[in-house]
This record gives C-alpha cells, structure tokens and sequence, in this order.
C-alpha cells in the first residue's frame, strides 16, 4: 500500500507528467536556476545558485552553514526555504527544488516513485544527530520527566497541561512524537499548534501550564544571542535516561546525544537529485567535511560524518 505522502505528491504532479511537459521541465532544471530573474545558463560547483527546502527545526544551524559557505563560495547561492517536513518532501519533486534538509532519508517505496516519475533517485546521508527538547514555563515545577511522563503528555492523559508543538500536523517534531513516542496512537486533544519554533517558546513562556516540544538547535546554543534570549523565557526539563544504570535524568545537551543517553534523538539528513557537479553537490560536500561538521559541533548537536572527541572539564574555584 502506499504511503500517504506519495499518494499526495502524485495528486500533485499528474498534471504535470505528460512526456512533452516534463521533458521541458526537466531540461530546464538542468540547464538554468533562477530567482528574481537572475539566470545561470552554465552552473557550476563553484557558481550558480539552487533552492533547497529545509525543515523548520533546523533553521538556526543551516543558517550557520549556508553564512560560511557562501562566504566561502561568493559565486554560489544558496535560496532556502524553511517548511514543515512533509512540505519539504512533496518540494523535492518539484523541478525548482533540488535538495531538502529533513530528518529522514528515502525508503525503498519513495526511491522507487522518484525513479518512475522523476527519472532520478536522489542520494541522501546524515549529517548530524539533533535532540527533541521539552521545555517548561519558569514557573513550573515539572522539570523531571519519565518517557511514561512523556507519553502521558502527548497522548492527553495528562490532562493539566497542555502541549504546544510547531504545527498541527506534517512537521518533524510531531511525527516523531507520533511514531516513535506514542507509536502511531494519535496526540491528544490537549496539544495545540504553534507556527513556528520561536512561536513555541513565547507561548510556553506566557502560559504556566504549557509544555513544549523543540528541536534543541533552537535552545541548545549557549553561545547565540537570540537562544540565549530564549533561555531566559522558559525552562529545559530533564528526560529518564532509558539506556542508564539507577534512575537518571538528563538534559539534551551535545554529550548526552553523542552518547546516546539522551532518549528522543533524530538525524538531520539531506536529499539532493542533482545529477551533475553543481552548487548542491558542492554544499553537500561543505557539510559532510570538515568546515560544514565543525558548524553543526559548535551549534552543539552532534556531527555524525567526521569523529570528534568528548573531554571531561573540571571546573576550578
């Protein structure tokens, strides 16, 4: 049977399959980008430019990376678009999208589908581990939580708080909640939609009994102003450590996701169906290497193509 999503992008894309259409598309794909009229009818690694969508929780850090890539490429640009994850998914088979930043890779069925109708399977890798954070109001008391705690939460058996997640349906952070913490039971009534990420901390921190959930890239920064700010509105609540001896907790920081102690943890994958040495490739290349990994270390999530080093410090008087 096949899935919802490929259902969707087909209902999508019928109008747009008749052999004479797609061929134009598709050699138009290959031989130009453009945005705001600017064309690149010779597109190289080094110059031209690609649009990419990217799932919204990986906003702060893919920000980060395109900065330094482009710096380092000025001929190159790089066109993003934030979404939730599922858009993203139905944008890879659009001719105008060469590349997604989402938390999964393609399975055999989504492969096969690219093939018959895009003549194309892309490629896709991880890149790093990222972290789903829970967050609380500075007032609450609830900053230990088991994953029964957890569950409780996104089920709606808890019904004294309430849950806020960045959107309704089709991003990241509520699939993951769907199938991997409450294995395909659907959420409770008591969680509630937020538009964004940022959207989420403002509404946790203005509502005693709110909860919410975030990937950590938008909080785990000590070192950005902007999480820094956020830190100040809400609270981090600490999360059973299922794979620990006695009963420990810990906070979704970059030592407990490199160690896997950390329970809710999520790839951050890309998917490109450039089928030739462009600026997708070359970006590709920038974040699995050394520059590009070292920027998803210093945004503390855990970089998973190049190994680095944990180091107990010791904190003097």
């Amino acid at each position: 049977m096949e899935s919802q999503l490929i259902q969707r992008i087909k209902k999508w894309t019928k109008k747009w399959t008749s052999p004479l259409c797609f061929s134009t598309l598709f050699l138009a794909g290959l031989s130009c980008g453009s945005n705001n009229g600017k064309k690149y009818n010779h597109e190289t690694a080094t110059d031209g430019q690609i649009n990419i969508s990217v799932d919204e929780s990986f906003k702060p850090v893919i920000d980060a990376e395109i900065k330094v890539f482009e710096s380092s490429f000025p001929n190159a640009r790089i066109f993003v678009h934030y979404k939730p994850e599922a858009e993203c998914f139905r944008d890879l088979v659009k001719d105008s999208t060469r590349m997604i930043v989402v938390t999964r890779g393609l399975n055999k069925e989504e492969e096969n589908f690219y093939e018959d109708s895009i003549h194309n399977v892309p490629i896709y890798g991880l890149l790093a581990y990222d972290a789903i954070a829970i967050i609380v109001n500075p007032k609450s008391n609830d900053t230990i939580l088991s994953m029964k705690d957890v569950v409780s939460l996104l089920s709606g058996t808890n019904s004294g708080k309430q849950v806020v997640m960045d959107g309704a349906s089709a991003t990241s952070t509520v699939r993951y909640a769907i199938d991997s913490v409450l294995r395909g039971q659907k959420l409770g009534k008591n969680v509630v939609a937020a538009k964004s990420s940022e959207d989420v901390v403002n509404y946790v921190a203005g509502h005693e009994n709110a909860v919410g959930f975030i990937g950590v890239g938008w909080i785990g920064n000590p070192e950005d102003p902007q999480q820094l700010s956020f830190m100040q509105k809400v609270r981090i609540a600490a999360v059973q450590c299922t794979s620990c001896l006695g009963e420990t907790y810990v906070e979704p920081y970059q030592a407990n996701i490199a160690l896997k102690r950390y329970p809710m943890i999520m790839g951050l994958y890309y998917i490109l169906k450039e089928n030739f040495s462009g600026v997708g490739n070359n970006f590709v290349n920038f974040l699995q290497f050394e520059r590009g990994q070292l920027i998803f270390a210093r945004s503390y999530l855990w970089p998973a193509r190049m190994s680095f080093q944990l180091r107990d410090t010791k904190i003097s008087d």
